[in-house]
């Protein structure tokens, strides 16, 4: 599992490195793996007269750039560089490349076949002095790849956020650990391709990190898988409390997401019995929550309504004491009381909202600090909170979170909602706790639709097909070393 750790994290660990080390070992760590990396982006004509161009801020991030270019450029590279930093230019840098036959330029220029932003690392603030952006839209102009020191330029490193005043990469090389720049918000797009260089950080780091992207053996590892003495109980029993007469569909997708999961028993509830029945009929059919029977898990919400039957319905699934998904209209009924609906509830509650969602439940979209805006609403609700968008994040009570990698725009379409959401339950009723249920049903549903969008424009039955080759590919995975933690 990647483990991103934040600026203040970073900077204490390196700290305590720093002091076990001689002077300047850990950059010359970072420049070292910064010049292989850059190397083999050049393998396709060779390093060897190649032209190479370092945007080159102040400070350490300078000073990495400088002491990879002096490394090409002994391996015969052309290698230029623009100072953007004047007289804060890392000093012993900017020697090292002079002697290496490094030259200085003073505006992006002629063709380029390789460029290296060490603008701004970890310390700067968003956005990019009016010389820096400069420089970054000439060079995007050349159209010649670009390698990022660290982090993209320009990004916010803590939160995600990136204004239009940063770097798009094609690579990032990022030094130590991961930071949340490059796993969550607009900046993780604009990390491109992440390569972790191990500078020795690891043993400083906190025990906590600020985020956690499981990977496909971590998912594969945690899925419930059935044994020689699993029967359609002992397996889990999910309620499905979705549709309407009105919004059949929801009821169909729902059960399907269900039934693609690992619990081995669906009963539906509701006014879509006949959509469902015939779509799936190894489902249970009620009437209403109370005459169900008993579940491990409920799934209510997708295509309910909000009206009276609807609330009781809402209100009946709560009063469970099982674990609970709520999507859709039952978090808009939510949201009329967020604190009084869950008041008694004493069994895990997962959220799904996406940001239209989240803001009637929390008062104000999530803004661009994603993780930290689910974070809160999940302490304030003592619930798990899946804040939908293309990297989904999971947050709970006690302040950890989880970021899917599969995300795709693929899934923005109606009724994706619906199949997560029934996913999400079988997992509960299968008895994952509740983040590990989320971030799972997440993983594979960001997977059905990739392998949907393959085949042309995706609606949501084409990811409910998706799921079961995913669901498939993940239990044969050899996964029994990798846990989540």
């Amino acid at each position: 599992m990647r483990q991103a750790y934040g600026v203040a994290q970073v900077r204490a660990a390196e700290q305590a490195l720093m002091a076990t080390v001689p002077d300047g070992a850990l950059m010359q760590r970072a420049a070292a793996g910064l010049a292989v990396r850059a190397a083999g982006m050049l393998a396709d004509r060779g390093v060897y007269s190649s032209r190479v161009l370092l945007l080159v801020g102040a400070g350490n991030n300078g000073g990495d750039t400088l002491f990879a270019g002096a490394r090409l450029a002994r391996r015969g590279a052309r290698v230029s560089a623009l100072l953007l930093a004047g007289e804060h230019t890392h000093a012993a840098g900017l020697a090292d490349f002079r002697a290496a036959g490094g030259r200085l330029v003073d505006a992006v220029s002629g063709p380029v076949d390789l460029v290296l932003d060490g603008i701004v690392g970890i310390g700067g603030r968003p956005g990019l002095r009016p010389d820096a952006d400069a420089a970054v839209r000439a060079v995007a102009e050349t159209g010649a790849p670009v390698l990022a020191v660290d982090v993209p330029s320009g990004v916010d490193v803590d939160t995600g956020a990136a204004p239009d005043e940063s770097v798009w990469a094609d690579v990032t090389v990022t030094f130590g650990t991961y930071k949340p720049c490059l796993v969550v918000g607009a900046a993780a797009p604009r990390a491109g391709l992440v390569e972790l260089v191990d500078i020795g950080l690891t043993p400083y780091l906190p025990a906590v990190p600020a985020l956690s992207v499981p990977d496909v053996d971590d998912v594969a590892a945690a899925w419930p898988v059935p044994g020689p003495s699993s029967d359609k109980y002992t397996r889990g029993v999910v309620g499905v409390a979705t549709g309407s007469e009105a919004y059949s569909g929801a009821a169909v997708l729902s059960v399907g997401g269900a039934l693609a999961g690992p619990a081995g028993f669906v009963r539906y509830a509701g006014h879509a019995a006949d959509f469902v029945r015939r779509a799936w009929p190894s489902a249970v059919i009620a009437d209403r929550v109370g005459d169900a029977g008993r579940v491990q898990a409920w799934v209510v919400g997708s295509g309910l309504g909000t009206d009276v039957r609807a609330k009781g319905e809402l209100r009946a699934a709560l009063a469970a004491d099982v674990p609970v998904c709520v999507d859709a209209d039952g978090l808009t009924l939510l949201a009329e009381d967020p604190v009084g609906w869950l008041a008694d509830r004493t069994a895990p509650t997962v959220l799904t909202p996406h940001d239209r969602e989240f803001a009637r439940l929390a008062g104000a979209e999530p803004g661009d600090d994603r993780p930290a805006a689910a974070r809160s609403l999940a302490a304030r609700l003592d619930v798990t909170v899946l804040l939908k968008g293309d990297r989904t994040v999971v947050a709970t009570p006690d302040g950890r979170c989880l970021v899917n990698s599969t995300g795709t725009a693929a899934l923005a379409t109606a009724g994706s909602g619906d199949v997560l959401s029934g996913l999400l339950g079988s997992l509960l009723a299968a008895g994952l706790p509740a983040e590990h249920a989320a971030i799972a049903a997440a993983f594979a549903h960001g997977l059905a639709g990739r392998e949907a969008a393959t085949h042309g424009p995706v609606t949501a039955m084409d990811v409910l097909s998706g799921l079961r080759p995913v669901v498939r590919s993940l239990t044969s995975v050899n996964a029994a070393a990798h846990t989540f933690r």
